[in-house]
């Protein structure tokens, strides 16, 4: 009897008997490989803001340690929420990872009725990159040097001062409505479409106040265009050492108003691929040139575990939740 098989057979067997070993395979001998093709770090906004610049550094850092291709894909739209809806979607495989940011994954839910994600059903927190303190800056014109004295103008000057913002709904909008709050103070919104429109007319006197990222509004800080009342976090900023806290400040214990950023995958990705990520993000976050880096913009590195991350996000979300329902603050 002829027991040679035709060639063709033979490898067909072959290859159901190697993928037959594979699949005995504990899910570890997959993933070791990782990552053997290109990440995609999706950015939900414009190129230029801080979202995008602390996930080009994120994505450089990753790929000198992995030696691999981190692709920055900018998906801007409806405040973060189209770019992180494709994130959402993706595969669970590590390849398609989200830039978030206190926008996406903490304020969206209570802004937009019909979010077409769950920041905590849809992903899976990888790590927690970094905070941006807001400050506090008034036109010099504005007749207060320290924040009790603004406060003091603001409650004698009820409507009187106007304060802007990168628009409806933006980081600078709820950290003013959140100081608003927490103060009793009246104050009058102008948005803009951006930051940058809203630091060009407060140095030109159109306002009066603006709340935002200290990385925006840092140079004008310095020559003098504006003066620092205050910023918004739990400790002071290394760029600007003189200028205290809010707390500090006013005496307004636990508060808080940072902007914070970190990554996070889809849903289901594989937990030892969430733990490299999360131990070379760490990595790059605890090495001396990036903290310094980040520190010179008024940033601050926190890594941590993806539990904590997720943790923070969950308590963020119920955090802001009243801020934007006393505010009555809606989406452009």
């Amino acid at each position: 009897m002829n027991t040679t098989l035709p060639r063709r057979g033979f490898g067909r067997l072959l290859g159901l008997g190697a993928l037959a070993l594979l699949a005995g395979l504990p899910q570890a001998a997959w993933s070791q490989a990782y990552p053997n093709r290109p990440i995609r770090l999706v950015v939900p906004f414009t190129p230029g803001g801080s979202t995008d610049i602390l996930a080009r550094a994120i994505g450089q850092e990753l790929g000198k340690a992995w030696n691999a291709t981190v692709v920055i894909d900018n998906v801007p739209g409806a405040g973060g929420a189209i770019g992180a809806e494709k994130v959402a979607r993706a595969a669970p495989d590590g390849y398609t990872l989200l830039m978030g940011h206190i926008g996406t994954l903490a304020v969206n839910p209570s802004l937009y009725p019909k979010l077409p994600y769950s920041p905590l059903k849809d992903f899976t927190p990888v790590a927690w990159v970094a905070n941006v303190p807001n400050v506090l800056v008034l036109h010099p014109s504005t007749p207060a040097s320290t924040m009790k004295d603004f406060v003091a103008y603001a409650k004698a000057n009820p409507g009187r001062l106007n304060y802007g913002s990168g628009g409806n709904g933006s980081a600078a909008n709820l950290a003013t409505e959140y100081l608003k709050l927490r103060a009793s103070i009246s104050l009058v919104h102008i948005p803009y479409r951006g930051t940058a429109p809203a630091v060009t007319d407060l140095v030109a006197g159109q306002t009066q106040v603006l709340f935002t990222g200290v990385p925006a509004v840092i140079g004008q800080v310095r020559s003098g265009q504006l003066k620092a009342l205050a910023v918004s976090g739990k400790q002071r900023v290394e760029a600007l050492p003189e200028v205290p806290t809010v707390n500090e400040a006013l005496g307004l214990k636990d508060f808080e108003a940072d902007q914070w950023y970190g990554v996070v995958a889809p849903t289901g990705t594989p937990a030892d691929t969430v733990a490299k990520l999360n131990q070379a993000i760490n990595a790059a976050l605890n090495s001396a040139e990036l903290r310094k880096r980040l520190n010179a913009e008024g940033a601050v590195a926190n890594p941590t575990s993806p539990e904590a991350f997720g943790k923070y996000i969950a308590a963020e979300i119920e955090r802001w939740r009243p801020v934007i329902t006393s505010g009555r603050v809606k989406a452009d």
